[in-house]
């Protein structure tokens, strides 16, 4: 695994969780939601991101209710208008009006006014629930490739030195997706854990 260069290890990592059956996926979905609502981070946290699973992507939107319960509110990525491969984060509950974006992925639509002051920043974030094609037993997360994420999250990256607020960010995937070890690059955000259908993998 470990001789697969970035590129190579998404397509196969994309693959596997591409094939899982419906039945699968809803299983993995229960199960990882089950395992969020048992973690510390996740009980403390009032602003909680989240995002609409693509592509074979783990969902976790069975947890928005139940987020709602608790009085904590959820917030999903848009794509940031005239800045390049970045996000913000929209407060989402079920009467949100929503738009496709170019990738074909739902999300709030921030034309309106009213809706714009519903974005926060992702610093302003308790804890942030993201996607990922692959993780490795050390807690490495590998994305699409798009750097959406790392670019959004720069500020929390240890070389930037910043003191100052930062989410707990948590990647999600289907066990599947692990391996043992993946190759990293300079600028990838280190997140506090994987959390999977069977399994949350603390960083090393």
């Amino acid at each position: 695994m470990e001789q697969l260069s970035r590129t190579e290890l998404r397509r196969l990592l994309r693959d596997r969780r591409r094939a899982l059956t419906v039945p699968q996926q809803h299983a993995a979905s229960q199960a990882l939601c089950r395992r969020l609502k048992g973690l510390p981070e996740v009980l403390r946290s009032r602003r909680v991101a989240l995002y609409l699973p693509n592509d074979g992507e783990i969902d976790a939107t069975p947890l928005i209710r139940w987020l709602k319960r608790r009085g904590a509110d959820t917030y999903l990525p848009v794509l940031r208008p005239l800045t390049n491969n970045a996000l913000w984060f929209v407060r989402y509950d079920a009467g949100t009006p929503m738009v496709t974006n170019r990738f074909g992925i739902a999300e709030p639509d921030t034309r309106h006014g009213a809706h714009r002051a519903r974005r926060l920043p992702a610093w302003a974030l308790d804890l942030i629930l993201l996607p990922l094609v692959g993780f490795d037993e050390q807690g490495q997360r590998i994305g699409m490739g798009g750097g959406f994420y790392d670019r959004t999250l720069a500020f929390a990256h240890p070389r930037q030195g910043n003191p100052g607020p930062r989410p707990r960010l948590f990647g999600l995937a289907h066990d599947a997706q692990g391996v043992p070890r993946l190759p990293t690059a300079h600028w990838d955000v280190p997140l506090d854990a994987i959390v999977s259908d069977k399994r949350v993998v603390r960083p090393t």
